[in-house]
């Protein structure tokens, strides 16, 4: 008979082994991406982590048999808290052998933590960053995930919906678009966005990195204002942008940092960054020094795809083709820096923004991540 416990973390050998635990899920999967263990061992530092400084968090590790078998982090996000009235546990950081009873442990301690600190219900998977890791892989495995985008076993999936965890919202879709600009699609595309062009006065610039601080201002507005009309929507603070864009700052090139403008007033913006997993996944998460050897290798490879993670246009100008000369502008961009296809994730079903155009340019649904909710108390 298995014996099941369930500890938290509290010594930096635990620490470590929480951190290095996927190793053992993922042993021989060649579509998973190490993370880099010096980033994980910073997002979950409460010292370090962008996320606490809006919230708190507990890690837990499973053991089965006196060896390691799981984890999970049960979180707090106070701003989200704010926003909505009632607080709700953010679940991340799950791993699990493919076993029910030791998935079955941690839910049953994330409820006793939640209920603990008077939360209300439990939701994710958020890894401590809202754009990380949101949701559990259940479709497209044949090709590795792109930046901020995770990957799990099939079997996560049975263990949430068996737990009674229930699909929140909408999925979050990547969209893959081949970076031809012969094809028909984005010809089409382009031939529409000239007539804007004729008819508008909107603009298109690059990212000014050397103000980086009024970009996370416009940023902000920007995805509070143009994400506000998705159902249980929570307003991004500015540690939220940060945490987002100040990682990515030495690597992206700002001329694939697109905004739009409408009379001097940026009313929209369009970002594309390198997709590093390309060389992370070549890594091993740079646990050993011998790891670094490799580095030195993969670091001057550039990746083939360019990740797009957002896109965001101010109500009022949804209908004014700004949407559409921001993909036109970037599928021009990234053809002429060499990319071969565009990563466009996650974004929902009915995204007002992303789904016409992305359908428009030829895109295909490539991976689908699901958001789960449980519900402790009735509302």
């Amino acid at each position: 008979m298995n014996n099941i416990q369930v500890f938290p973390v509290r010594s930096a050998r635990e620490r470590r082994l929480f951190l290095t635990f996927p190793w053992h899920i993922y042993k021989g999967d060649p579509l998973w991406v190490p993370p880099l263990l010096s980033e994980r061992a910073k997002t979950i530092d409460p010292q370090r982590g962008l996320f606490f400084k809006d919230g708190y968090a507990e890690l837990f590790i499973a053991r089965r048999n006196g060896k390691p078998a799981g984890t999970i982090v049960c979180a707090e996000d106070k701003n989200n808290t704010r926003a909505r009235g009632f607080g709700e546990c953010m679940v991340g950081f799950f791993e699990c052998v493919d076993d029910y009873a030791v998935a079955e442990a941690l839910f049953d301690q994330v409820t006793v933590w939640a209920g603990d600190h008077g939360l209300v219900s439990l939701y994710g998977t958020f890894n401590l960053d809202r754009e990380d890791s949101r949701g559990i892989l259940i479709e497209g495995r044949d090709r590795p995930p792109t930046s901020y985008c995770g990957h799990n076993p099939p079997y996560y999936q049975a263990f949430f919906e068996r737990f009674g965890f229930q699909k929140s919202g909408e999925d979050g879709l990547a969209y893959a678009i081949d970076i031809n600009l012969d094809n028909p699609e984005i010809q089409h595309l382009m031939r529409l966005a000239d007539k804007i062009r004729q008819r508008r006065k909107i603009t298109v610039r690059s990212g000014n990195l050397k103000n980086i601080d009024r970009e996370i201002d416009n940023i902000l507005e920007l995805q509070n204002r143009g994400l506000a009309h998705f159902a249980d929507y929570t307003p991004y603070t500015r540690n939220d942008i940060e945490a987002m864009i100040l990682p990515m700052v030495d690597i992206v090139d700002p001329e694939l940092i697109l905004f739009a403008e409408l009379d001097g007033k940026v009313i929209g913006w369009f970002p594309g960054v390198p997709n590093m997993n390309e060389v992370l996944i070549h890594l091993n998460g740079l646990r050993h020094p011998w790891d670094y050897l490799r580095l030195a290798k993969y670091a001057r490879r550039k990746p083939k795809c360019l990740a797009i993670k957002s896109i965001a246009v101010v109500p009022e100008h949804w209908d004014t083709g700004a949407g559409v000369l921001l993909f036109d502008e970037m599928a021009r961009r990234a053809s002429a820096k060499g990319y071969q296809w565009a990563d466009l994730s996650l974004t929902g079903d009915e995204n007002p923004d992303t789904f016409p155009l992305a359908h428009r340019m030829g895109a295909k649904i490539y991976k689908r991540y699901r958001f789960y909710k449980k519900q402790l108390v009735t509302m």
